[in-house]
Formats: C-alpha cells, structure tokens, sequence
C-alpha cells in the first residue's frame, strides 16, 4: 500500500526538472512518504539501481557499476544523520562520509555539494524499511543554475525483487528517464577500507523555512565531497 501512495505522489510531477533548464520545480511539491519514520530508516543498504539526469554522474556509474554499501546513523537529539559509504573505487576500498540536515518535512534531507555548489534535496518517497527505499534526489548547481533528478534504489539486501525494481523504473519513467538508461550495479562484495582513506565531509544547513522553530548553527568545516547526488 505504501508503494501505490506514494508512486500516485510523484507521478504528477512529470519531467519539469531537468538539465534542460525547464520551469523549476519547487522541492516541497514532491511528497516524502506519509509518515516517514526516520529511525526505521537508518541502518545499512545498499545502492543497487541508479538513474539520473547528471550526465557527469552516469559517465561516473558506468565506469564503475558497483554495489554501495550504505550505513545512515542518527543521534536522536541532534537534526541530522550522518550516512557512510563504502565502495571499491580505482581498485580499493574506499569510505567517504557525508552528514545530511533534517529538515522541518520528515522524509527530506537537504546536502550541499562544495566542488560544484550544488544544493541538493533528497526524498524518500517509498519505503517499507525492512527490504527497500526508493528517492528521488533534486540539485541546483551554482551560480549556473543548472538542475538535476537523481533516482536511486535502495536494498537492506544485495538484490531487489522485481515488481520493486519494476515501479522504481516506472518512478524514472515518470521524470523522463527512460528505463534502458537505468544502471544496475553489481554486487562484488563487501570491502574494508584501508586506514587514512575515510573522507570526511561536512554539510552546511539548508534555507530554514519560516515555519521552522529550529535554530540550528551552521557548520564551521566547508564540504569536500564529490557530486552526484550522493546520499
């Protein structure tokens, strides 16, 4: 049931947001799946589908279609998550963390991205917690403005059934993707990183909405992360 509601939610949005620089789509449009429980989410997935917009980020995932393996932690008192990854990359094992803000919608983050000055919204629009996730991720580079829809499927497992697999290309479809575009990665193992290879990155907060109580400081360490879009 939580697939169908939330698939009608984002059916509606078409392809307004892309690199084409069509009409912007305001982020708060896209809902977040109803009731989103932020700590049934957190624990380890993995990355097993992804389609995007980026052209950069595909030339990316094709030379390297691996299989991510994702842990996302959060202190309870505190208004973000931090979200690990660890990847073979360039024939090693790497580990690169980024801390994504809460937001005052319970199912959207927001990172910024410092290499390109990209701010980047993140949507968990359907999830059941215990096998899959699917988001829908919007960033805005600066100052050219360029945008992007970031697709990704997430697993608690190394694979992913079909009718889940199926409606995650029905979700890219829907934001003009087609689904012969949609990488697969492939699974090559778990791998530990070697020490002095964690990359670290810190994300400043995202604009605080009118309606947020919160007051949050920002951080005080610029990012170093890569783009992509990587949640």
């Amino acid at each position: 049931m939580h697939r169908v509601v939330s698939l009608v939610s984002v059916l509606v949005l078409g392809s307004a947001w892309s690199l084409q620089g069509a009409p912007t789509l305001p982020e708060t449009l896209i809902l977040p799946q109803e009731s989103f429980d932020l700590e049934k989410f957190m624990g380890k997935w993995y990355e097993v589908a992804v389609v995007s917009t980026c052209p950069h980020y595909m030339h990316r995932k094709r030379g390297n279609p691996i299989t991510v393996a994702l842990e996302l932690k959060h202190v309870i008192s505190e208004d973000n998550f931090t979200m690990t990854s660890t990847t073979l990359r360039n024939g090693s094992c790497k580990e690169s963390s980024t801390r994504y803000s809460l937001t005052t919608i319970p199912g959207r983050f927001f990172h910024h991205v410092a290499r390109f000055g990209a701010d980047v919204y993140s949507f968990v629009v359907d999830t059941n917690y215990d096998e899959y996730a699917m988001l829908i991720q919007l960033g805005t580079e600066k100052p050219s403005g360029n945008k992007t829809t970031t697709v990704k499927l997430y697993s608690r497992t190394v694979d992913v059934g079909a009718p889940v697999l199926q409606d995650f290309k029905t979700v890219a479809k829907q934001h003009g993707m087609s689904e012969d575009t949609v990488i697969m990665n492939q699974y090559k193992g778990e791998c530990v990183p070697v020490e002095g290879m964690t990359e670290t990155t810190t994300q400043p907060q995202p604009p605080v909405s009118k309606r947020s109580k919160r007051n949050v400081e920002p951080p005080r360490i610029p990012a170093q992360g890569e783009y992509a879009g990587i949640i």
